[in-house]
């Protein structure tokens, strides 16, 4: 969501009229529309019938305090979003103000760029409640908006129903075992138990019993009969996370206990019947294994009737908003931590990587991230280093200018010169206008993102015109 996107109102309590007319001016650059109050009192009234956005109330006001009003709104259950400004903040004050339900707090003298990020940042938050609360953003623990999950969401729900087995597969880290975990919630086996098993961290001589169990004496060591992953998972569901990685040998046993439903203890005699739907994964390419003989295509056949594809977290657009937000949540909540805040920075960042280990490799940054965050706010510096690192070099590449030589052997071409270099000052318009273009016509971005007040901007502009 952009700013310019939100329709309701910001509603701003001051009673000074300069800095009220400063914010509204500021907040209606950023895209906002706004409404002006002198008053807790007038708020209050306005609030009654009018439907606003969030609220910005300075502390001292003439009549009822900014705390007063925060406190009178949470208390009839308002969840409306408020930031507290003050000339006279004190950590009592600010901590006073979040315990009553503040989003956050600001001191005078007031830095607009700091104003506009804190707006964001509540609007974003409310934003995400909201569409998780109206659309089914959770499948038993796995968070996804965008239509590639929901539509993984739908298939799995169906194909749960049933007891064929499944085949799931995905990138390492996209959290193939949790959603064979949640195809076992929905499905009717969700009472009998889940057993996952990772076929790479077996070795091959023990995965035999490990799998169809064996009887006394059955080899050396074998002092007493043990049971295997199907008997446990007998009535229930056997997770079998890289499939790809088994034997071959045990990949035709495998396919014949699917076809019969029935499995032969090492050492014993007879067959015995089992129960048991098989929900396999893997990260390999299975059409490849088969070229390379290292997977059988019968079993894969068997498989594959019944296949879903987690996609890789870079494939699901938004999603990753509503992840950073939600393992923010669960690993605060784990740790007896209150996350009031994220720096726009470490929002950016979190939002920009790449992700090569997918969701996992998300959680655990976020997870560090909380750890190591103090006073409410998590803060740039706790994210891991090469996720700063990779987007601070992204960023240095997109602002590096380049000739149109090639690097090759160690060596640059250089380009031809024009028929006239351009002077400084013709670069320097034509920049000014790039970036006003890029951001849309608006003015104070364009001064911000290229460093100077804005009357200077209208100089220049001035000048160009």
């Amino acid at each position: 969501m952009t700013e310019q996107e939100h329709a309701l109102p910001l509603l701003v309590v001051e009673d000074d009229p300069a800095i009220r007319e400063l914010l509204e001016e500021e907040l209606n650059d950023a895209g906002y529309t706004t409404l002006g109050v002198p008053s807790a009192e007038e708020a209050v009234a306005l609030l009654s019938h009018t439907p606003v956005a969030m609220m910005i109330t300075d502390v001292r006001l003439p009549g009822m305090s900014g705390i007063e009003l925060l406190q009178q709104l949470r208390q009839s259950g308002s969840e409306l979003g408020i930031i507290v400004i003050t000339a006279f903040g004190t950590i009592d004050q600010a901590v006073e103000a979040l315990k009553l339900g503040a989003n956050d707090f600001l001191t005078k003298p007031l830095d607009l760029e700091a104003i506009r990020e804190a707006v964001f940042r509540v609007l974003e938050r409310q934003r995400l409640a909201l569409s998780h609360d109206a659309e089914l953003t959770h499948f038993h623990g796995i968070v996804g908006k965008s239509p590639t999950m929901q539509g993984l969401f739908h298939d799995a729900s169906r194909l749960a129903k049933s007891s064929a087995p499944i085949l799931i597969l995905g990138e390492s880290g996209t959290g193939k075992e949790l959603l064979a975990r949640a195809i076992h919630q929905e499905s009717p086996r969700h009472d009998a138990p889940f057993v996952p098993v990772n076929c790479a961290s077996i070795p091959a001589d023990l995965m035999e019993s490990e799998f169809f169990g064996h009887i006394k004496g059955a080899f050396t060591g074998a002092n007493e009969a043990r049971k295997g992953l199907f008997q446990s998972a007998q009535g229930g569901s056997l997770f079998l996370d890289e499939i790809g990685e088994m034997p071959i040998n045990l990949q035709a046993k495998l396919l014949r206990a699917l076809q019969e439903k029935t499995i032969r203890p090492v050492g014993g005699e007879r067959e015995e019947p089992v129960d048991v739907r098989i929900i396999a994964a893997t990260h390999r390419d299975l059409d490849k294994e088969i070229e390379a003989q290292n997977f059988r295509s019968d079993l894969f056949y068997r498989l594959e009737t019944f296949s879903l594809r987690i996609p890789p977290l870079r494939e699901r657009g938004s999603d990753i908003e509503h992840l950073v937000f939600a393992l923010i949540d669960k690993h605060a909540d784990a740790q007896g931590k209150q996350i009031e805040q994220i720096e726009p920075e470490a929002l950016n960042t979190l939002l920009s990587y790449s992700y090569p280990g997918n969701v996992r490799e998300l959680e655990n940054a976020i997870m560090r991230a909380v750890t190591l965050s103090e006073e409410g706010v998590l803060q740039h510096g706790d994210l891991p280093e090469r996720l700063r690192d990779h987007v601070s070099a992204q960023s240095d590449a997109e602002f590096t200018p380049t000739l149109r030589g090639e690097v090759l052997s160690g060596t640059q071409t250089p380009a031809p010169a024009p028929a006239r270099w351009p002077s400084l000052e013709e670069v320097e318009k034509r920049y000014i206008r790039k970036v006003l273009e890029a951001t849309g016509g608006n003015k104070r971005r364009t001064a911000e993102v290229l460093g100077i007040a804005r009357r200077t901007l209208y100089r220049r502009l001035e000048d160009d015109s």
